[in-house]
């Protein structure tokens, strides 16, 4: 298991719960548009849009040629990020809390500012952990890519390195594979290196 972040503090965090939970993994800070890896790899996965934060096709399109050098031949790649059908409300947000003992974490998301023609949004994230009557708070705006159905099959089919194999929504139904189509916003795609 090998994997990266452009963190630094993310990874210094993993290495401490690999360490904690006895278990061994390559964890290392580096850029997902210019990696490079010398073992290739049977799969990799990109979840919770961190794709979408490549500001522009080429940037994407290096990640997609980063990734393709990082797999064998027919290997997998599942890229996980929610695109925009074209009725979607420009005002989303979304709220979630979960627990752990005494911990509660309360994540809301707020889109800020929307802009379709220039494919972009301001995402707020807010973080409330509470635990043993003591509160902290955390705020980050991240400006995301957007895609449409249209605009990821063509990102797809712009570079000989991968083939669309099959396409899921968060659910992961496993025996039901979906379209890509504007039906989806939480899309999970199958790709396999040519």
């Amino acid at each position: 298991m090998a994997g990266f972040d452009l963190s630094e503090p993310a990874i210094k965090y993993l290495k401490r719960r690999l360490r904690r939970s006895r278990l061994s993994a390559e964890v290392y800070v580096d850029d997902m548009t210019e990696f490079r890896r010398k073992k290739k790899a049977d799969v990799g996965y990109c979840m919770i849009n961190t794709f979408r934060h490549l500001a522009n096709e080429a940037e994407a399109i290096s990640h997609l040629k980063c990734v393709a050098a990082a797999l064998r031949k027919g290997g997998i790649y599942i890229l996980g990020l929610h695109l925009l059908p074209p009725d979607a409300d420009e005002e989303d947000g979304e709220r979630w809390t979960a627990r752990h003992g005494q911990t509660k974490v309360t994540m809301t998301l707020r889109v800020l500012e929307f802009h379709r023609r220039q494919r972009y949004e301001i995402v707020r994230f807010s973080m409330r952990v509470s635990r043993a009557g003591r509160d902290l708070r955390f705020r980050t705006d991240y400006r995301l890519r957007i895609y449409t159905a249209a605009q990821m099959k063509a990102l797809i089919n712009s570079g000989p390195e991968f083939e669309l194999l099959n396409v899921y929504d968060f659910c992961y139904e496993i025996e039901e594979p979906l379209k890509l189509n504007d039906d989806l916003g939480d899309t999970v795609l199958i790709l396999q290196r040519r």
